[in-house]
């Protein structure tokens, strides 16, 4: 499978849902697990729809999670232009192409006039009225005219319809779902080549697809309903059709229904890879990123979302997704989508970073010492979910100022501070103040002075903190430095008296 090309073709409308992160990432696994090439194409057909800044974003939200094309827009290559706006004078030849072929015709009919069709059919007892096979006919296009009258139309606006045959069972093989089929009756003229001079989606989706030798087309299974027409266009075309393969979707963590951004508004988790900005309303989209998932963390969750190993693994690395990745392990159902699990794989790749990686990644929002910020996320990171939380207890950056007082009021006695004086005295002579010492320290004050850490622990957590809770005392203490554990028990001791 040397020749295997893929590619993921968005279109700029918007943010990149992570529905569409998720196709790319398995068009870019099965590509790299068969040495062959990803290719990213924008599809910015529909100009009607487009919104500034959507383009980058998508090349934004592949680079973080390191789903580099091998071709297309902003990459480059032998098949371009990646963006079907630039390629639009080619569409048209093979419109024509279609029409002359007879799989395919003009049609002038206004909206008005279809509404009119619509209510009719209506009026008729017919629900649902489309422009097919039962209908074209009574219909303002090339097949229902005389030439004369379709060359004269021809002078103003039409677009081109595809010619759906009648009585047929147009079938194909999924990669994920088997033997499809459908009945050629139930399908309407898809428009191909709109009046503005844009071909719609169907037309420009098959001839790039042709003409960038695409071998497997792997896309959502919202557009498994435009696959008989897919297929129709390639056998009018005469060409060989590539493989499909439909992903299932990504659904509400109720299961019901696809997953959108309103439900992750309403329960707070986010639905796009980096938060966006939206150009005409103003409104800020949270995006995975901002929110202090690790790329990796979030790739693996989205791995998983709809793709079964067939092991209890479920952590994988870059390589071992490419190697472990196929088709056939792709689930047919919807995949329901858990906010916990994507902190719980977040959870998992923050625990084995170093305190070094980790401090990288949250060096920019504190100002305080290296080493310092090194030993403070290797104690939290088992208690981090998300980045942020390595440097959500503040303490270590700020002495406390306040004590909480339902522990004061019952752990503060009136030899406290007393003991804790004399803990201060046995710190102040430890040399290298790491936790090791400390705790040792720590150990043999409250054994030689028959202490019971029910006297110690609560006092020393209130004069370095300020409150209950956190990573243990000596590994607190050494974090902040021996000078600024002598300030804080200090200044505690005075002010708690």
């Amino acid at each position: 499978m040397s020749d295997v090309r893929v590619r993921f073709a968005p279109s700029p409308t918007g943010p990149l849902h992570i529905g569409g992160v998720r196709t790319a990432l398995y068009n870019y696994l099965f590509a790299k697990k068969h040495g062959g090439t990803f290719i990213l194409r924008v599809e910015d057909t529909d100009q009607n729809r487009y919104v500034t800044g959507a383009e980058e974003y998508v090349l934004n939200a592949l680079e973080w999670c390191g789903l580099t094309p091998d071709e297309g827009a902003g990459v480059g290559g032998d098949y371009g232009p990646y963006r079907q706006s630039e390629r639009k004078p080619m569409y048209r030849e093979y419109a024509e192409q279609l029409v002359n072929s007879g799989w395919a015709y003009y049609a002038f009919d206004t909206p008005e006039e279809i509404d009119v069709a619509r209510a009719k059919a209506k009026e008729n007892g017919i629900p649902v009225w489309q422009y097919d096979h039962s209908t074209r006919n009574a219909m303002r296009n090339s097949l229902s005219l005389s030439s004369e009258e379709t060359e004269n139309l021809k002078q103003g606006k039409y677009v081109v319809r595809f010619k759906i045959p009648a009585n047929e069972r147009v079938q194909f093989t999924d990669e994920i779902r088997g033997s499809v089929n459908y009945d050629s009756n139930v399908l309407d003229d898809k428009v191909l080549f709109k009046s503005d001079g844009m071909p719609t989606y169907h037309l420009a989706n098959i001839v790039d697809d042709h003409l960038m030798k695409i071998s497997h087309v792997i896309r959502g299974e919202e557009w498994l309903p435009s696959a008989p027409l897919h297929v129709l266009l390639y056998r009018a075309f005469g060409w060989d059709a590539p493989k499909f393969a439909h992903l299932p979707l990504i659904l509400k963590p109720s299961g019901n229904g696809k997953l959108s951004k309103r439900d992750g508004d309403k329960d707070g988790f986010p639905v796009f890879p980096l938060e966006w900005n939206d150009p005409k309303s103003g409104d800020v989209a949270s995006g995975y990123r901002e929110s202090g998932y690790l790329k990796g963390a979030f790739v693996n969750m989205l791995l998983m979302l709809g793709w079964n190993p067939g092991t209890e693994q479920e952590v994988f690395s870059k390589e071992e997704m490419i190697e472990a990745f196929s088709l056939d392990r792709v689930i047919k159902s919807g995949a329901r989508f858990s906010p916990d699990k994507a902190k719980w794989f977040n959870e998992q790749y923050l625990r084995v970073l170093s305190g070094e990686e980790l401090a990288d990644l949250v060096a920019d929002q504190v100002d305080v010492d290296r080493a310092m910020l090194v030993k403070v996320c290797e104690l939290m990171k088992e208690r981090s979910t998300l980045i942020p939380d390595l440097l959500s207890e503040k303490f270590f950056f700020e002495a406390p100022t306040e004590y909480d007082e339902k522990l004061t009021r019952k752990k503060w006695k009136e030899n406290t501070p007393a003991i804790m004086n004399g803990i201060k005295e046995t710190f102040a002579q430890i040399n290298d103040f790491s936790a090791e010492n400390v705790e040792a320290a720590l150990g043999d004050h409250m054994t030689e002075n028959e202490l019971g850490f029910g006297q110690v622990g609560p006092g020393m957590r209130l004069l370095l903190t300020g409150q209950g809770g956190g990573p243990s005392i000596p590994e607190i203490a050494s974090a902040i430095g021996k000078e600024e554990t002598l300030r804080r028990m200090e200044t505690g001791i005075e002010k708690l008296g």
